[in-house]
C-alpha cells in the first residue's frame, strides 16, 4: 500500500454522504436517508424515490488490473487473505454504516451473494472508524444480512488503494484475480447491467 500523509485520519475521521447515491469521504456525515432505492444504471430511468441523480455507473477502465494484496479479518477474527480467493470470481465492496447509499444497496449485494452462492465471493468491506466490528454486526444483525462476507479494513487500506473518494465502491474480479469492472456510488445489483458484469466475471 502506498504511503499516506499524517493529516489523512483527519480526513477520515469526517467522512460524508453528499448524495444520496454516492458519499463523499471529505465531509461531516448527515442523517442516513432510508427509503431512497439504488438504480440499474442499464435502466436510464430515475425510481419512485427520484434517487438516482447520481447513481453509480459501470466503469470497465481498469480492466485486467490485479486484485491488490491484503489480509483482513472477519468478524470472526479469521483472516481473509486476496491469495484465499484465487479460483472463484470476487465482488469487492467497500462500504461503511454510516453511508445512507451503502446501506440502501446492501440488500441487493445480500441478495446477490445467495443467488450467486458458490460460485461468486461477495465481500463487504467495512471502512468504519472507532468501534468497526461492534458497528458491523449490528449493522448486519438489523438488517438480516446472512449471505456477504463482512470484512473490516480499520487503516482503510483499501480506500487508499482505489483512490475514489467515495462510497460506495465496489469492484468485480474474475477467478484469475483480475478486474473486470467497477461501479463507483449505489447501484443495483440485482439489476440486469450488474447481472451481465457478474457474468463477465465468469460468476
Amino acid at each position: 500500500m502506498s504511503a499516506r500523509p499524517p493529516y489523512l485520519p483527519f480526513v477520515l475521521g469526517a467522512l460524508a454522504c453528499t448524495a444520496l447515491a454516492a458519499c463523499d469521504r471529505q465531509a461531516s456525515p448527515p442523517a442516513q436517508p432510508s427509503n431512497a432505492q439504488p438504480s440499474s444504471a442499464s435502466s436510464g430511468t430515475a425510481p419512485a424515490t427520484g434517487a438516482d441523480a447520481a447513481a453509480g455507473k459501470v466503469d470497465l477502465s481498469h480492466k485486467g488490473s490485479a486484485m491488490p494484496t491484503f489480509a483482513l479479518a472477519g468478524l470472526d477474527g479469521k483472516k481473509v487473505a486476496n491469495g484465499d480467493l484465487a479460483g472463484k470470481p470476487v465482488l469487492l465492496n467497500l462500504w461503511a454504516t454510516w453511508c445512507g447509499p451503502c446501506v440502501i444497496e446492501m440488500p441487493t449485494l445480500d441478495k446477490l451473494a445467495a443467488a450467486k452462492a458458490g460460485s461468486l465471493r461477495v465481500l463487504t468491506v467495512s471502512q468504519d472508524s472507532a468501534g468497526m466490528a461492534d458497528k458491523v454486526k449490528a449493522f448486519h444483525a438489523e438488517h438480516a444480512l446472512t449471505h456477504v462476507t463482512p470484512l473490516l479494513d480499520p487503516d482503510n487500506d483499501l480506500s487508499f488503494h482505489y483512490n475514489t473518494g467515495v462510497l460506495p465502491t465496489t469492484i468485480v474480479y474474475d477467478a484469475a484475480g483480475k478486474e473486470v469492472g467497477r461501479v463507483v456510488g449505489a447501484f443495483d445489483w440485482n439489476g440486469p447491467e450488474a447481472a451481465a458484469l457478474v457474468k463477465s466475471a465468469g460468476a
